[in-house]
């Protein structure tokens, strides 16, 4: 299968698009998100990577020129290193991640990039005798490490580094203050947050979702890009942040160790090949 096949994209307007795996059918399934700049292009979380995503870009026309007609550079950022985020790094020449997460994505430590993949979820042979059992996140070298207030110069546009731990221990944000747009990773999208896995944390999560509650409150965000499922804008992110905050008491935090403790288990057992 081509990666023309393989993904497909949705234009949003002001050079950002939305980008899809087309035949992996799961909830694991991650958006992934193209911003174009003036002088560089991003992209923000790359997928399995059972195709080529720059492949794709090329074959589709989605990227921009430089002068002279040549390419611009072109940086894939990962909003943490989970395997359905991270994937796909492999493909790219500069690649930029937390430093938290550097050494994970380095080893390719299948254990910390919660590998978990079933044949079902890929409805389409990505080429002729693939299994997901074989499936893990390729050693890759960062090519930048990424710390809480950085900036991602794009030339006409600049995304801020925001450090919000909690899903995992380098999750990141990317605000565009300008527009008010935060490209928010697993951090927060519409549905259920993640906190029981390995290197989740109830407490960093908690105060995670007061920086997001203090960016509405400050009208900094208008619109969120997340990690997986649709977009929304800032009041549903409020809501979002806010009822993980006021339910993340005594109980939960009990039960989140609990089912960590199970996550854990699962994971070495499905990923002996962990990196030491």
């Amino acid at each position: 299968m081509s990666a023309l096949e393989w993904f497909a994209h949705k234009p949003l307007g002001g050079g950002i698009f939305w980008i899809q795996e087309r035949f992996y059918e799961s909830g694991n399934r991650a958006n992934i998100w193209l911003v174009r700049g003036s002088l560089r292009d991003v992209v923000i979380d790359a997928g399995l990577g059972l195709r080529s995503l720059p492949e794709y870009l090329r074959a589709a026309g989605l990227l921009g020129t430089a002068p002279a007609g040549r390419a611009r550079p072109l940086l894939a950022v990962a909003t943490h290193v989970h395997f359905d985020h991270a994937g796909g790094l492999q493909h790219f020449e500069e690649v930029a991640v937390h430093s938290a997460e550097a050494r994970a994505l380095l080893r390719g430590d299948s254990f910390e990039e919660v590998t978990w993949l079933r044949d079902s979820e890929v409805v389409r042979e990505p080429r002729p005798g693939w299994r997901a059992r074989s499936f893990r996140v390729p050693p890759v070298r960062p090519t930048r490490l990424l710390q809480e207030g950085d900036v991602i110069s794009l030339g006409d546009r600049q995304l801020t580094v925001m450090h919000m731990p909690g899903h995992s221990r380098g999750s990141i944000c990317l605000h565009d203050k300008d527009r008010k747009i935060l490209f928010s990773g697993d951090v927060v999208y519409d549905g259920s947050m993640i906190d029981w896995l390995p290197y989740s944390r109830v407490s960093d999560y908690v105060t995670s979702c007061r920086r997001l509650m203090e960016l509405v409150d400050k009208g900094l965000v208008e619109k969120v890009l997340p990690g997986h499922f649709n977009i929304f804008g800032a009041e549903r992110l409020y809501q979002l942040a806010s009822n993980y905050v006021s339910q993340a008491g005594f109980c939960h935090r009990v039960s989140t160790c609990a089912m960590r403790s199970i996550a854990s288990l699962v994971l070495r057992i499905t990923n002996p090949r962990r990196a030491s």
